[in-house]
């Protein structure tokens, strides 16, 4: 019950701000024109910050563990890659890329660390599962989000030039990049940048919400319910079935084993529909995706933990 609590505490928040967003814009607050700009702005300045800041703020040296940063990585890779696959499905195909991103791509560093922090008081291996999926998560998204951009056509040079250059230019990984340099470089993080940048990162997610539920119509949303069932299923549930049991036979146990959780089975991240948005797809599927996964993944967390729990591990 505590773990149901909790994980209600995280999300419910979430999915109700998202609601205030689709509230405001239907009363006259909100118009597409404001929406959009803030969708831009969330996209280019808060979360890129928060990023920074939460890898820049890690002991890299310290915290590295090569088993489990190789394992994070190889299941995200793994994860994509079925993703990928499953979208082949998909017809008509225009939401290939949506698709694959927001059924791999979890809310791992801001919930991640949350959750671990209340079962253990500190972040315990969280930051190194963020080391390890996170960049990847962004340089991947910007790599499906292009390659399967409606309207495409075949690929070619140019769509490939173009994939580079989203890589090397994209906000968050250039966020990501200077996080892991600031810490590799053990930089200090005096107490006006900690602030200053804590505050710009405190707006990435009620703003990316609130544009999120802004821009959100429901029968666009939900007009592919097969295809977003399925995404969900596989965000909370398939990846968590699938490569849960390996983690525990490869001998990971509390916190490492529930930062796993975390990044298998946590709610596909709100960055999903501002980076599908700022990426010349319509983002209707992203906040479909997002608002189902946030609305269940209390529950389907809450399953996990309680299960690992059970048998001792965590």
């Amino acid at each position: 019950m505590d773990n149901l609590i909790f994980c209600l505490n995280v999300t419910v928040p979430i999915f109700l701000t998202l609601l205030l967003g689709y509230f405001f814009r239907r009363i006259g607050l909100f118009d597409e024109t404001f929406v959009n700009r803030m969708n831009k702005f969330v996209f280019v300045i808060p979360l890129p910050v928060l990023l920074f800041q939460d890898i820049a703020k890690i002991d890299i040296y310290e915290a590295w563990d090569p088993k489990m940063i190789l394992f994070c990585f190889a299941i995200t890779s793994l994860s994509i890659m079925i993703s990928v696959l499953l979208s082949r499905f998909l017809h008509p195909s225009d939401i290939r890329g949506e698709f694959i991103q927001a059924s791999y791509r979890s809310s791992a560093a801001i919930l991640g660390i949350a959750i671990i922090q209340n079962l253990y008081g500190n972040a315990g291996m969280a930051p190194l599962m963020i080391i390890a999926s996170v960049p990847l998560y962004n340089v991947m998204a910007v790599v499906v989000l292009s390659v399967f951009k409606p309207g495409q056509g075949k690929i070619d040079g140019t769509v490939l030039k173009r994939t580079l250059k989203g890589i090397v230019t994209n906000p968050i990984i250039l966020g990501i990049a200077a996080g892991t340099l600031w810490s590799l470089l053990r930089l200090p993080f005096p107490k006006i940048l900690d602030s200053t940048a804590g505050n710009l990162a405190k707006t990435a997610t009620p703003l990316g919400l609130m544009a999120m539920g802004g821009s959100l119509h429901f029968g666009k949303a939900f007009s592919r319910l097969k295809a977003s069932v399925a995404c969900t299923f596989m965000k909370l549930v398939g990846y968590e079935a699938l490569f849960l049991p390996l983690a525990i036979r490869c001998g990971f146990t509390k916190d490492k084993l529930v930062s796993i959780i975390i990044m298998l089975g946590s709610a596909s991240t709100v960055t999903c529909f501002v980076m599908a948005k700022n990426m010349g797809h319509e983002g209707s599927f992203s906040s479909g995706v997002v608002l189902l996964t946030t609305l269940f993944s209390a529950f389907t967390l809450t399953l996990w933990l309680f299960i690992c729990k059970g048998l001792g591990l965590i």
